[in-house]
């Protein structure tokens, strides 16, 4: 069984990496769109994987850590692609949420990431 709880948050960035003259070479922002999925039994008597609030609770803080910032000048996303992003929301998540399943990132209405952990392709 799973669930899942969406967020959101505002924030720039650039990407160094690119090939000169790519657009997202400039500075640009994004109204980001992050679904945390977990996974697990959801036994007699509550019937649940756990409280959307205690999801809330682990997920919040680190929403705070990007909302509204510059993420170029976060340690570990000098290069915030959307897909070191969920590698990063992973490493920060999944010690406090271990029944983290995926996480879901999109910076459009119509592109984004899909991340199932560092052993999915195991």
């Amino acid at each position: 069984m799973q669930i899942y709880k969406d967020f959101h948050f505002e924030a720039a960035h650039r990407l160094p990496n690119v090939p000169k003259g790519h657009k997202c070479a400039r500075l640009h922002g994004h109204s980001f769109q992050l679904r945390i999925t977990v996974a697990g039994d959801a036994p007699p008597p509550m019937n649940w994987i756990m409280d959307f609030g205690d999801l809330k609770k682990v997920v919040n803080p680190i929403i705070d850590q990007l909302d509204h910032y510059y993420l170029n000048d976060i340690p570990g996303l000098e290069n915030p692609t959307s897909e070191r992003l969920c590698e990063w929301l992973w490493e920060k998540l999944s010690p406090s949420l271990p029944q983290l399943y995926s996480i879901e990132l999109k910076e459009t209405c119509t592109s984004g990431c899909l991340y199932t952990g560092p052993n999915a392709a195991d």
